[in-house]
């Protein structure tokens, strides 16, 4: 029967065990000296060698010839012990044995000396999903173990144990594998099956394994049933993925807030069924890589690439400011958060992408802005002659001020000098061919006045949208604005000033002078009820 790899090439000594030297250093001093402790907590992320050096370290205290403090792998009880035919050493799901019955059972058996081996092993996956009420149990053993006995812990949320029984315990934690020594240990296996892996493919496979080796071995496996080649296409085709020229093109387009060609992609990537949780996290992954490369003049040590994909990435990061960036990945962090209980993933990342390309960062003032000519000349000459007065006393009464610079006000929008009643509007009767403008100019701010109607009087034009992000956008955003401008005069040869037809609810709860009190009085803890007169 087939093996899978990581299985197969599941460590046998702390020796095969990859970055975590800082522990398996340790254990095996502590075997070859003799001075194991009675309980081990071993914490860290999946996938990172917990539970693989529990099973070493029992073999290694049970070993009948040990090597330097790793275990032989060739006597009866080494044998046994990795194909599960050892009674004294035991591994407990506690997952599904959380319950204080259990715990009571093994303390009871614990109180027996082992059958074969010289110490009786308890191996407790998944510490963490005990109960309070099997935690208290465990601690009453714990606290006076026999001798024969030890206890090893294995969690991925450490936090959720208490601290009675930390404190019992010698704690390890285990860190993320780093990409590189993953990568290197897939060329090793990849030589071993006879699977040709590029090295670009094996850095891809390390960084979606995200520091696990089990999850990178079990990436290898699907791909090399996928093809005996292989590359990071294939990973991508087998992974269920998007393509790096995918993101990258998919970052381009928002960097340039092209939404048809953003919404082009996205098609494309459903119609090759990505899912779009893992596209969400690889953008924010490309994006971040991006981030790291305008902020850090020397970025190749953080950002795990090949040579050539960091050029690529280069010359994507000069076409984001880190306004856009940091936008950007806050949308998206907030999207990736909501994609797992969407029922539209699609619809709910074409929602981020349309936020994206619809709203632009704030532009600040330029540095060193000119200074109006004479305008300086003319405050020096002033400053001067007030100085000149002050030293003789002179009342400065009579010295005549700059006049004020008239600034041009900018014409009030719609949403600013909205008519006294608004139900004398007429609604717009070629709104729907203006829509159809919008379908082919701009598809994104299409989708958001979906369902939309618009009403005019004289030179203003309402948009009554359903949802509040629009009231949000036409304030906001003046590349929409303009976006509607240009379609309502191509249609009707008109310029209109724009505005929401509807105010936000906590608008009118803020112009509601009733409102405002009851807001306040609710806030004191008054209850106050507002009925009519």
């Amino acid at each position: 029967m087939y093996q899978a790899l990581y299985r197969k090439y599941r460590p046998r000594v702390f020796e095969d065990v990859v970055g975590q030297e800082h522990i398996t250093t340790t254990l095996r001093n502590q075997v070859e000296e003799g001075k194991c402790a009675h309980a081990y907590l071993f914490t860290g992320s999946r996938g990172t060698g917990k539970t693989t050096c529990s099973k070493i370290l029992a073999k290694a205290v049970n070993c009948l010839s040990p090597r330097d403090g790793d275990p032989c792998g060739e006597c009866e009880l080494c044998v046994g012990i990795d194909e599960g035919s050892v009674l004294d050493v035991v591994e407990i799901d506690a997952a599904s044995n959380n319950g204080v019955d259990n715990i009571r059972e093994l303390r009871e058996e614990a109180n027996f000396t082992p059958v074969k081996a010289g110490y009786r092993v308890y191996i407790i996956d998944e510490a963490h999903m005990l109960s309070v009420g099997a935690f208290n149990a465990l601690l009453k053993i714990m606290e006076e173990p026999p001798s024969h006995v030890l206890f090893i812990l294995a969690t991925t949320e450490v936090h959720k144990v208490p601290a009675t029984i930390v404190s019992r315990c010698q704690r390890f934690d285990f860190r993320r594998i780093p990409s590189e020594l993953i990568a290197g240990r897939l060329q090793y296996v990849a030589g071993q099956e006879g699977i040709s892996l590029d090295e670009e493919a094996a850095l891809f496979i390390a960084r979606l394994a995200d520091g696990g080796m089990r999850d990178a071995l079990s990436i290898l496996d699907l791909c090399s049933s996928y093809s005996t080649q292989v590359d990071t296409q294939v990973v991508v085709a087998a992974s269920g993925l998007a393509g790096s020229e995918q993101i990258e093109n998919l970052v381009q387009a928002l960097a340039r807030k092209d939404s048809a060609a953003a919404f082009s992609l996205i098609d494309e990537l459903h119609q090759g069924s990505s899912d779009f949780e893992r596209v969400c996290d690889q953008l924010i992954g490309t994006l971040r890589n991006c981030m790291m490369i305008k902020a850090v003049p020397k970025a190749q040590e953080l950002v795990v690439t090949t040579g050539e994909h960091y050029e690529r990435l280069a010359l994507l990061a000069k076409e984001l400011s880190m306004e856009d960036l940091l936008s950007t990945m806050e949308i998206l962090q907030e999207t990736l958060g909501r994609l797992s209980r969407a029922s539209s993933k699609r619809t709910e990342f074409e929602m981020a992408v349309v936020k994206i390309t619809l709203t632009r960062p704030p532009q600040a003032p330029a540095a060193g802005a000119a200074v109006p000519a004479g305008a300086l000349e003319e405050l020096q000459n002033r400053l001067e002659r007030l100085e000149t007065m002050v030293a003789s006393g002179v009342p400065t009464a009579g010295v005549t001020s700059l006049p004020p610079r008239a600034v041009k006000k900018p014409a009030s929008e719609a949403s600013d000098i909205v008519p006294e009643h608004m139900e004398q509007m007429q609604q717009l009767d070629c709104w729907d061919q203006v829509m159809e403008r919008l379908q082919g100019a701009n598809p994104a701010l299409h989708g958001a006045l979906k369902d939309s109607k618009a009403y005019v009087k004289g030179d203003i034009v309402l948009i009554d949208a359903p949802d509040e992000l629009f009231v949000k956008l036409i304030r906001q955003s003046e590349y929409t604005k303009e976006s509607l401008r240009d379609a309502l005069k191509a249609q009707t040869g008109k310029k209109y000033r724009l505005g929401p037809y509807k105010k936000t609810v906590r608008e009118e709860r803020e112009e509601d002078p009733l409102k405002q009190l009851e807001t306040m009085a609710q806030q004191a803890g008054i209850d106050v009820s507002v009925t009519g007169q």
